[in-house]
């Protein structure tokens, strides 16, 4: 008995390099799988959507790739991983604009380009990360390692210091702790947040892996707080905001320094890298409208004192207060407030959508 020619369900994804392709066929038997002038063609029997037939299909890729093609074959499906000649991204796979029938995305392995040139760059971490591990197992750790960890280790430590006092004081003195919290705090906050000046230098050098902009933005943004708004007003001082805006910013670094601790040899526990990239989420946004609080507070103040503003009465009869910037500077958190929000879900995004394609 003759059995009839049909097409499998195919499902497809990308990276910059290479081009996957999933074949939805069980226990596959007489398989061919080639390319000719760009084209792929298979042919197989087996299970599939049709019941057990012999399938087949062709695809003429949408730019040139190797001839040489990969396949593996299971009792669930065929893998197929195709190699593009020239590194890129392409908007879609085929050279025909209209798409076969029997193609559809793999969501299984299906990233967006963003995504994929963040999981390179966790692919190529990860290599350093076992480079340093090796170099250091044959001896002792680089300097770049001990600096890095003293680094991290202190500003653990100090954040701690900040974080546990915060909270004890508030369950012995209650709310009247909130206003205290600027001359029981504040000499380790400075020291913190001055010392925080060198992850913006390590971003800019490339000495660790992330972006300069978003690491620019949490540092200026805080030293502004911190010394402006805050160290600079002697009436803020005493204001429960400034309770508001330390335990945030405390809360979020005894979870993130110790895993870059963990992280500079090469360790990682996994409750700690939970907390790391998920404790942000209800305490990032908390932090920002505290500062926000922090800001409009101010704002009569700095008119009251005069402080910070430009008097050009005599030459150009303007003079320019600084409450002026300071609303400006309002608008700006919402967008220093997006630009890091989508730098650390990115981040999350990466470190945990990895980790579950490698379980898979």
């Amino acid at each position: 008995m003759k059995m009839s020619l049909l097409t499998p369900h195919v499902y497809w994804a990308q990276r910059h390099e290479d081009i996957y392709l999933r074949v939805e066929l069980i226990d596959t038997q007489n398989m061919k799988v080639h390319m000719h002038e760009n084209v792929l063609e298979f042919s197989g029997q087996g299970h599939g959507a049709k019941g057990q037939n012999d399938y087949q299909f062709s695809l003429a890729f949408r730019l040139p790739v190797n001839p040489e093609v990969s396949f593996k074959s299971t009792q669930r499906q065929v893998s197929i991983t195709v190699k593009k000649a020239q590194r890129g991204w392409w908007d879609r796979l085929t050279i025909q604009e209209k798409k076969p029938l029997f193609l559809a995305p793999d969501f299984d392995r299906w990233l967006e380009e963003s995504d994929a040139e963040m999981e390179i760059h966790e692919k190529e971490e990860k290599q350093k990360r076992v480079k340093m591990s090796r170099r250091e197992e044959n001896g002792r750790p680089s300097i770049k390692t001990i600096f890095l960890f003293l680094y991290n280790l202190v500003q653990f430590l100090c954040f701690s210091w900040i974080f546990i006092n915060m909270t004890v004081r508030l369950f012995i003195f209650g709310q009247d702790s909130m206003y205290d919290t600027f001359h029981t705090m504040s000499d380790v906050m400075f020291f913190c947040q001055t010392l925080a000046a060198i992850e913006v230098v390590n971003a800019a050098f490339g000495v660790v892996k992330t972006g300069v902009v978003p690491t620019l933005i949490q540092v200026v943004g805080r030293n502004f707080i911190l010394f402006i708004i805050i160290g600079s007003l002697e009436e803020m001082h005493n204001k429960a905001v400034v309770f508001f805006v330390f335990y945030p910013w405390s809360a979020i670094e005894i979870f993130r320094y110790p895993f870059y601790m963990l992280g500079c040899f090469n360790t990682e526990w996994k409750d700690l890298t939970w907390l790391r990239y998920t404790a942000w989420i209800p305490l990032y946004p908390l932090g920002a409208l505290a500062e926000a609080v922090a800001v409009v507070q101010s704002i009569p103040l700095f008119d009251e004192a005069n402080l910070f503003s430009i008097d050009l009465t005599k030459s150009i009869g303007v003079s320019i207060r600084f409450s002026h910037f300071l609303y400006i500077y309002l608008v700006l958190m919402v967008f220093a407030l997006t630009v890091n929000f989508r730098h650390l879900y990115k981040q999350r995004k990466r470190r945990f959508h990895t980790k579950k394609r490698k379980a898979q």
